[in-house]
């Protein structure tokens, strides 16, 4: 991964009252978000989540933040805050409750209650919980912490303040600034500006709409699009959204009571959020609209809607399985509409537009952000990020959560507002605050984390290399047997490609040239089997390459016998 302070070394000591960062996931990239705060020898840590693979991340699940730089300190950790209870803040929770299992949970009841159930999964046991709400300040070793409203795409969300006694940090978490939510709970600007009145020395924001001009658009404005939508048609409704889009569902609900149509969900984590959410009352599910997915079959289809996850193209989730033909309950009719109501998370592109080439191709209508107002975003565009900085006034800022063009673009809006010191780091850049001061003081190791099934860590970027190559360029094995002897190949080769339109016989040309190659070096004094099978993988992968224009994986066998 690159930084861009490549030269930089092991940070030094941290001079007395000083505030350290350490990003360790969420700068330069959106997802795994996790940044530690250090003061006074204590540490602590806001949000924990994951990274999902791209399709350059061949059988990985997840990619968690690298836990390496605070591994032999988790003992001075005081706490976990969790800003809200996505799983790109949430997600790699239950791996660093692994590392030390006691840690204390700090978060809003709906954050804590979506951790809980993910906890459970994992078989982790329940640690101290710290149950905020917004306008709560709770004190941790040497920090003091106080919440603050924001709204984002999921209820309940927080920034947080973090005092030191000789520094105040605000973090805004994800936010935006929808001056008309369906909670009614607004970003707490008062609170904001309040903070600015009395210093805020570093300012860390959300980027990830920082190149978008303008405000972001209302979440209330996807109601009429799908009133639409539901008005002119007369058959069965799918509708895919993120599994913990509260607001989303929200809007489906009300929009199929309004049209007289029953509702299932499809996706064991959207039954599960649901569930969740509607149990602790940020879901007002109206009377006798819902119904077991199953049982929405035997109902007329202009009576149906679905909601499902699989928004992203995600392999394994419901939407991908019904375009694929292969889900066990739900099947593609002719003139059924399908509704993606979220964004496209970048890297996933391809995957979500194979979901909806497959399910054009199966009769569906598809209705998408491309060509319909059906999803809004949960972050705030550069006109909020203007407002923000306006209000703070902060003495430094580092832009937090984002890809690097997405954090420059919110460095150039902090500037053009006056802020003078803007500081620009990647994972594992560290920042330290001093004396008012925010400056870059070094960098730690800070790689990727693959998780592959039960593998934590032992997945590395060579790895994936391999699968890479096996995936798009093939692979070719070569057995060959020589006599101890005499130094001549007594059996073979024996040679086996897989990933190749040709078969095994199409490699018949290169089997006398792989026993000359043999022979000869045999004459010039080599006798280690390992330099044999280099030997042959040169000789394989010169003919492949100028025969085949493959560069497939190799694996020659050289056995003395």
């Amino acid at each position: 991964m690159s930084h861009p302070h490549p030269e930089l070394s092991a940070p030094a000591e941290l001079p007395k009252g000083g505030l350290r960062i350490y990003p360790l996931g969420g700068l330069g990239e959106v997802g795994r978000n996790m940044t530690v705060f250090e003061h006074d020898g204590r540490l602590l840590i806001v949000d924990c989540g994951v990274l999902f693979p791209e399709e350059n991340h061949p059988g990985v699940d997840l990619i968690l933040p690298d836990f390496d730089a605070i591994r032999d300190r988790l003992d001075d950790v005081e706490a976990l805050v969790l800003t809200h209870g996505h799983e790109d803040h949430i997600g790699a929770t239950p791996y660093l409750l692994r590392e030390r299992d006691d840690i204390p949970l700090v978060g809003s009841e709906l954050t804590l209650a979506l951790l809980d159930s993910k906890l459970k999964e994992h078989r982790l046991k329940q640690t101290i919980h710290h149950k905020v709400k917004a306008g709560d300040r709770l004190a941790l070793g040497p920090f003091g912490l106080e919440f603050i409203a924001v709204n984002h795409s999921i209820p309940d969300a927080l920034a947080v303040a973090i005092r030191t006694g000789t520094a105040t940090v605000l973090h805004t978490g994800d936010f935006k600034m929808d001056q008309l939510p369906l909670d009614g709970r607004i970003t707490d600007l008062r609170a904001f500006a309040r903070l600015g009145e009395e210093g805020v020395d570093l300012f860390l924001t959300d980027s990830t709409n920082a190149e978008v001009p303008g405000f972001t658009t209302a979440e209330k404005n996807i109601g009429p699009v799908l009133d639409g939508v539901f008005q002119n048609n007369d058959q069965r409704i799918i509708v895919a959204c993120f599994a913990s889009h509260v607001h989303r569902v929200q809007q489906i609900l009300d929009t199929a009571v309004r049209h007289g149509r029953k509702v299932g969900y499809v996706g064991r984590s959207m039954v599960r959020n649901m569930g969740i959410a509607q149990d602790l009352g940020y879901l007002h599910v109206p009377p006798n609209v819902m119904v077991d997915a199953k049982d929405l079959a035997d109902l007329p289809p202009e009576r149906q809607v679905l909601i499902s996850t699989g928004s992203q193209g995600e392999p394994m989730s419901a939407l991908s399985r019904i375009a694929q033909r292969n889900h066990h309950f739900v099947h593609i009719e002719e003139g059924d509409t399908v509704i993606l109501a979220s964004s496209l998370i970048p890297g996933n592109e391809n995957a979500v537009y194979k979901v909806i080439n497959g399910l054009t191709r199966l009769g569906a209508d598809v209705v998408h952000k491309g060509n319909a107002l059906v999803h809004v975003s949960g972050h705030a565009s550069a006109g909020e990020l203007l407002y923000a900085y306006n209000i703070v006034k902060p003495r430094n800022v580092l832009p937090v959560h984002g890809e690097y063009r997405h954090m420059k673009a919110n460095a150039a809006l902090a500037r053009a507002t006056g802020v003078e010191n803007v500081v620009i780091a990647e994972d594992g850049v560290v920042v330290d605050l001093v004396d008012g001061v925010a400056s870059v003081a070094g960098k730690v190791d800070c790689g990727y984390v693959f998780v592959d099934g039960s593998n934590i860590g032992d997945i590395t970027e060579s790895d994936l290399k391999d699968r890479r190559i096996l995936g798009e360029e093939g692979f070719v094995s070569v057995i060959v047997v020589i006599d101890s002897v005499s130094g001549k190949v007594s059996s073979g080769p024996e040679i086996h490609a897989r990933g190749f339109a040709e078969n095994d016989k199409a490699f018949d040309d290169i089997k006398q040239p792989i026993i000359d190659a043999l022979d000869q070096a045999v004459r010039d004094g080599t006798s280690d089997p390992y330099q044999l099978q280099q030997v042959v993988r040169r000789v394989v992968g010169r003919w492949v390459s100028r025969e085949l224009r493959r560069r497939p994986m190799i694996i020659p066998v050289v056995i003395e016998a």
